[in-house]
């Protein structure tokens, strides 16, 4: 079963991945360097987020640089966007109920 958008991005070895792509494309041997862990094991990270999508793969010559999509995350945003209104009153009932309890205090 192909991974989702969320499973991707709950490891952070991944999200540590989708980060340094997101500044600049790279090659599997060049996010291999930036980890403590086996060519192999970046090689099943960089797997996963291709299959999501989050990654896509551009081959220049015997090199594969990987390039992050920005499409592709924006439709995470899109999904998290319908819940950031409802946080965001919660926050702020929550910083009232503090401001409220901190002047009963004095």
């Amino acid at each position: 079963m192909k991974p989702d958008i969320f499973q991707a991005i709950a490891d952070p070895t991944r999200r540590a991945i989708l980060t340094l792509v997101a500044i600049q494309a790279l090659t599997p041997n060049a996010m291999a360097e930036k980890f403590d862990m086996t060519r192999q094991a970046v090689s099943k990270h960089i797997k996963v987020l291709h299959e999501c999508e989050l990654i896509t793969p551009e081959y220049s010559g015997r090199e594969i640089y990987y390039h992050f999509n920005a499409k592709k995350m924006q439709e995470f945003d899109n999904w998290v966007a319908q819940f950031r209104q409802s946080w965001e009153i919660q926050f702020s009932q929550l910083d009232e109920l503090l401001s409220t309890i901190k002047e009963q205090k004095k």
